[in-house]
């Protein structure tokens, strides 16, 4: 096997073992405590321009199944501490290994991931280059790591032309930031017909559709550089049209109402995070990957009120805008990978849809 090394910024070296493609990967490096679910994150599109290390230590066991969440991957690397080159699933269709050579992703096996994380929330995410060359120059390699930034994933993710998913119920106009598959899915199974749409698309050929809601998708990258998202998302606001979103859109709402973003030391990644809603004091466990959070702060309080924050460092997780028809989460209700328990959040937009009939 071909020998592969992790350079961190701070100058960190990592040896491990070849998987995937063998070419070289400047990339952030981010971390997902996710136990299962590792095609979901691979095929999410809000890990555009980042390496994921999963912290569960065996990762493939079961190869890979008809559950991607985009058409492609999207991760820029993959760092795991073991893989499973012999899967065992009834429903695989061939080895995580071979998925990421046809999806032309480098990657590291056998470090110690442990010590990876124990890093990254030591020193905060930074960034990195998986490798394969031995003869790697530090001197030369590492200004081009702290130079290096995610740029506009946003349009690199998103759809390029509208589509529809047929159903008989309420119209969804669904914004792709990025967004993963079971957003949709989620919807268009509680019977909305639902059309995404590219996230550059003018607010007045979505509000001209006639929608009975709107979706503001998940999707990677800084909020703060989606400025002329943030300006179209102004004037979805100042219609009745009811809106839910996620996670970047929930992102992009705050941005549109005059409030600011920060990024987290290391971001919420993975499959365990509690969040409490703030209306009945339930925490839900909830799926997250995030990278930025909204300052509860800078959002006015007549505008909107905190809803959800997180039960581990007490980061918003959400607002309720005050006199609209509009409520946003920073976790994902439609998880894929994680568990479902805050999927009632899409029956409650269900509601709010037939309230504004």
């Amino acid at each position: 096997m071909m020998k592969a090394f992790l350079i961190l910024e701070d100058g960190t070296v990592f040896a491990g073992t070849s998987i995937g493609s063998t070419k070289e990967a400047v990339s952030e490096i981010v971390f997902n405590t996710s136990m299962t679910g590792y095609l979901e994150v691979l095929t999410d599109p809000s890990y555009a321009g980042q390496a994921v290390a999963m912290t569960y230590p065996l990762i493939g066991n079961y190869g890979i199944t008809p559950d991607m969440e985009s058409e492609r991957a999207w991760p820029k690397g993959y760092i795991v501490r073991e893989l499973s080159r012999i899967p065992s699933n009834f429903r695989s269709e061939g080895t995580i290994q071979d998925f990421l050579e046809k999806q032309d992703i480098p990657g590291i096996a056998g470090i110690d991931t442990r010590a990876l994380t124990k890093i990254l929330r030591e020193k905060g995410t930074m960034n990195g280059m998986i490798t394969v060359n031995a003869d790697y120059d530090l001197d030369e390699i590492l200004p081009r790591l702290k130079g290096y930034r995610v740029g506009d994933v946003v349009a690199e993710t998103t759809c390029r032309k509208p589509y529809t998913i047929a159903g008989s119920g309420p119209k969804v106009a669904l914004m792709d930031f990025g967004a993963k598959k079971n957003i949709a899915r989620s919807l268009n199974w509680r019977g909305c017909a639902v059309t995404v749409y590219p996230a550059f698309t003018p607010a007045e050929e979505i509000i001209a559709s006639a929608p009975d809601g709107i979706m503001l998708s998940n999707g990677p990258g800084d909020p703060e550089e989606c400025a002329a998202v943030i300006e179209e998302i102004k004037k979805l606001y100042d219609t009745d049209i009811p809106i839910f979103a996620i996670c970047l859109g929930h992102q992009l709402m705050a941005l549109a109402n005059g409030a600011k973003t920060y990024k987290l030391k290391y971001g919420h990644r993975g499959g365990n995070h509690p969040v409490k809603d703030l209306s009945n004091g339930r925490v839900y466990i909830s799926a997250q990957n995030h990278g930025y959070a909204v300052d509860a702060a800078t959002l006015d309080a007549s505008v909107a009120k905190e809803a959800f924050v997180n039960v581990n460092d007490g980061t918003n997780e959400g607002f309720s805008y005050v006199g609209k028809n509009i409520f946003t989460v920073q976790f994902h209700p439609e998880a894929c990978p994680g568990p479902q328990d805050s999927g009632y959040l899409f029956d409650r937009f269900m509601d709010m849809m037939k309230g504004a009939r």
